[in-house]
């Protein structure tokens, strides 16, 4: 079994993955910036150690690393604002620095890279071409974790859901309720992933020794409407009061190719369509 520390413990992703390492047998370690009750209340358990840490903090990662000696990193944190660029581009280069040649490190990176104008799925060997703040952060992190730990391997996902916390959920819900004013976009294309096919696909990497990018989505291309449409159903919710627009301005059809996963990968990646059926 292994000794696996997961930046971003109580975030919706590092919780899941957390806890199917846990019930793997794995000794897990999880950094927090938020207080830990959170995340034992959102499912993630005493079974695991908390370690408070910013990763912002350069010598504190160094040291929480040094210290954990673990033989996995999944680095799955990232700020509570999207445009925080020193958390989602600084944070990233801080841990590969720990992790270096000699840990292990599976990073997990987005879709929001490119900037969708390619009018076909990308691949692994696409160069991003981020067009807004979050992009280009997520993008940045990539090149310095690749050019620090060029062992890591860097998966790049969609829109992460499935268990009612996904960014997305909350989005439709707050739209839904009224507390938010505003529209789901049509000509946003995505493939979302489950968040437990996500988990389990990082931990699955962990575990072999790929090394370089991976792209990690789901089977199906939704437009973010669309799959408004389809958390509102699974949930009883009202469909005819969600709005729809065009023209966000955020990158349009950034479909992820994902036949290397489906290679190399055990996993099954599942499609929003099913994975919204199955409850």
């Amino acid at each position: 079994m292994a000794r696996i520390l997961i930046t971003g413990a109580t975030g919706s992703l590092g919780r899941r993955v957390a806890a199917l390492a846990v019930a793997a047998g794995h000794t897990v370690l999880g950094t927090h910036v938020r207080p830990w009750i959170d995340a034992v209340r959102g499912g993630a358990g005493p079974a695991i150690s908390p370690i408070r840490l910013d990763i912002r903090d350069r010598d504190a990662v160094r040291d929480v690393v040094d210290a954990v000696e673990p033989d996995l990193v999944v680095h799955a944190a990232a700020g509570r604002d999207r445009n925080d660029w020193v958390t989602n581009a600084d944070g990233a280069a801080n841990v590969a620095l720990a992790c270096g040649d000699r840990v292990r490190l599976v990073h997990v990176s987005s879709d929001a890279i490119f900037s969708g104008r390619a009018g076909r799925e990308y691949t692994e060997a696409d160069l991003p071409d981020p067009i807004y703040p979050y992009g280009a952060a997520k993008a940045a992190a990539e090149t310095a974790v690749r050019a620090i730990a060029p062992g890591a391997a860097v998966v790049r996902t969609s829109l992460i859901l499935g268990d009612g916390n996904g960014g997305h959920e909350h989005l439709t819900y707050d739209l839904l309720a009224g507390r938010v004013d505003g529209a789901l976009f049509t000509d946003e294309i995505r493939k979302p992933v489950h968040v437990d096919d996500l988990a389990d696909a990082l931990l699955e990497i962990g575990a072999g020794d790929f090394h370089g990018v991976i792209n990690v989505a789901g089977a199906d291309a939704v437009s973010r409407y669309d799959l408004g449409v389809l958390v509102a159903e699974r949930d009883g919710l009202d469909v005819g009061k969600l709005r729809s627009a065009s023209n966000s301005g955020r990158p349009g059809d950034i479909r992820l190719d994902t036949g290397l996963a489906a290679k190399l990968l055990h996993t099954r990646l599942r499609g929003a369509r099913e994975f919204m059926r199955a409850g």
